[in-house]
C-alpha cells in the first residue's frame, strides 16, 4: 500500500514502523472474513482494512473525527485478523500508532474521558481492585441482578504444594486474576510441583501492563513492564528458568516487551531477554509431556458424566501467543472428552476492558460464543485467560474454569 506520511510523523520512529506496515497490506480484504466486529456490523470501517485505511488518511495528515475514534476504539485487539493476513500485516502495533495520533486530536466526552481514567488507575492495582472486590461480594444479596453475575463468589486459594526443587520458574501474579480467581495460579503451583517445578513469585511485580497500554497509557504500560523486569531479573540472574504466566492476555502482553522498550536504552536488552524466556503455562507443561503422562497414567478413569468439555481458546492465546491445540493435546490426555466449537477463532468479548467500554457489541459476541461452546451440551467450559473466564462465567449456565484446574483436579486423584 503506497504511503505519503505527514510531516508531523515522516521521521519518526512510530513513522518508520507504520510506513512499513502499510507497505505490506495488499488491501485484499481476506483479514475481514475473520474480524468479529466485521462479522456482526457488516461495516468496511468497522474491520481490519478499513481501519488501516483510516489510520493511513490519518497519517497522511488527514483531519480524524468521533467516528474515526469511534471504529479504532470498536476494535477488540483479537489479533485474529493477523492470523488471516498472507501478507504478515502488523496490525496490532499499526493500530497502536493510529489510536495514539487519533486520541491526541479528538478529545473524548467527559464521561468516557473518565470512565477510562478510572480503568487505568483501579484496574492495574492489585490492593485497590482486591479491596472493592472484598466490598462488592459483601453487598452482593442485595444488588440488582445484572450486578450479581459479575461478582464472582470467593474461592480458596490453598496450595499445599511443596517447595526445594532445584528448578524454579518465575510465576506472574498480575493485577485482577489474584483476587478473582486466586486458584488459577495455586492449581498451577500443585501442578507443576508434581513435575519437579517451583512456582516463585517476585516482590514488587504486579500488572503486566496490558490494560493501561490497551487505554492508550502507552507511558503506564511502559512504567508496568519496566517494573516487571527489574523484580524478575534478580530471579532470572539467580536461576530461575524463566517466567510461566497463566493469563493468557498478560502472556501475549509480556512477549511484546522487547518490541515496547526497544528504544529504551537502559531496559532494550533485558526486555528482550525477559521476553526470550517467557512461557504461556501450556508451553511449559507440553515441554514436561512424557512426565505428565505417567502421572495422569496413575490417576482413575474419568467417569462418563464429567468427561464432555467445551474449550474456549482465548484470542491472546491462538492469536497473540499462536498457541494451537496444546491445551486440547493436554486436556484429552487427561481423559475429557473435547465438544466441537463452530466459529472457535472469534472472540468472546471480553477483551480486557472492552466489555466494560462495549458492551452491546461484546454482550453480542458473548451470546454468540456461548451458543457455540454450548451447543453440543458440555458439563463445563474450560478457557486459559481470566478475562474471558469472568465474562463467560455471567451467562453459561455451567462451570467456567482455567484449564490448568482441570489438571490439578486429576491430578489430585493419583495413586
Amino acid at each position: 500500500m503506497e504511503t505519503q506520511l505527514a510531516d508531523f510523523i515522516r521521521d519518526t520512529a512510530a513513522g518508520r514502523e507504520a510506513q512499513a506496515i502499510l507497505r505490506r497490506c495488499v488491501h485484499c480484504g481476506f483479514c475481514n472474513a475473520t474480524c468479529p466486529t466485521y462479522q456482526l456490523l457488516g461495516d468496511e470501517l468497522d474491520g481490519p482494512r478499513g481501519r488501516i485505511y483510516q489510520i493511513k488518511q490519518v497519517l497522511e495528515g488527514s483531519e480524524p473525527t468521533v467516528k474515526t475514534l469511534l471504529h479504532l476504539d470498536r476494535c477488540l485487539n483479537c489479533r485474529a485478523c493477523e492470523t488471516t493476513c498472507p501478507s504478515g500485516v502488523d496490525y496490532t502495533h499499526l493500530l497502536d500508532i493510529g489510536r495514539a495520533v487519533v486520541e491526541k486530536r479528538v478529545p473524548r466526552r467527559s464521561g468516557e474521558a473518565l470512565l477510562r481514567r478510572m480503568l487505568r488507575s483501579w484496574l492495574p492495582r492489585p490492593g485497590w481492585f482486591a479491596a472493592t472486590l472484598r466490598l462488592a461480594r459483601l453487598v452482593r444479596p442485595v444488588l440488582p441482578k445484572f450486578l450479581k453475575a459479575r461478582i464472582p463468589p470467593a474461592v480458596s486459594s490453598a496450595v499445599n504444594a511443596g517447595s526445594g526443587h532445584s528448578r524454579r520458574w518465575i510465576v506472574l501474579a498480575g493485577c485482577v486474576q489474584p483476587a478473582l480467581y486466586p486458584n488459577i495460579n495455586a492449581a498451577a503451583r500443585r501442578v507443576l510441583d508434581r513435575l519437579g517445578i517451583d512456582l516463585i513469585e517476585a516482590p514488587g511485580a504486579g500488572c503486566c501492563g496490558a490494560l493501561r497500554h490497551h487505554l492508550n497509557d502507552v507511558d503506564g504500560g511502559k512504567k508496568d513492564a519496566r517494573r516487571n523486569i527489574s523484580a524478575w531479573w534478580p530471579l532470572l540472574n539467580a536461576g530461575a528458568e524463566g517466567v510461566v504466566i497463566t493469563a493468557s492476555g498478560c502472556g501475549a502482553h509480556v512477549l511484546d516487551y522487547a518490541h515496547q522498550m526497544q528504544d529504551d536504552t537502559d531496559y532494550a536488552d533485558q526486555a528482550r531477554q525477559v521476553t526470550e524466556v517467557t512461557r504461556d503455562i501450556s508451553m511449559l507443561i507440553t515441554a514436561e509431556a512424557k512426565s505428565l503422562s505417567a502421572l495422569l497414567s496413575r490417576c482413575p478413569p474419568l467417569p462418563e458424566t464429567s468427561r464432555k468439555l467445551a474449550f474456549h481458546s482465548p484470542c491472546t492465546l491462538q492469536h497473540g501467543l499462536r498457541v494451537r491445540g496444546a491445551v486440547e493435546t493436554i486436556l484429552v490426555a487427561a481423559g475429557y472428552e473435547l465438544t466441537p466449537v463452530e466459529d472457535a477463532h472469534l472472540c468472546c468479548g471480553s477483551a480486557g476492558t472492552y466489555s466494560i467500554l462495549q458492551p452491546e457489541i461484546a454482550g453480542q459476541l458473548k451470546r454468540d460464543k456461548l451458543k457455540a461452546l454450548m451447543a453440543h451440551a458440555p458439563l463445563a467450559i474450560a478457557s486459559a485467560n481470566v478475562g474471558c473466564i469472568a465474562h463467560l462465567q455471567d451467562d453459561a449456565g455451567v462451570p467456567v474454569m482455567h484449564w490448568i484446574e482441570l489438571i490439578d483436579q486429576r491430578l489430585s486423584l493419583s495413586s
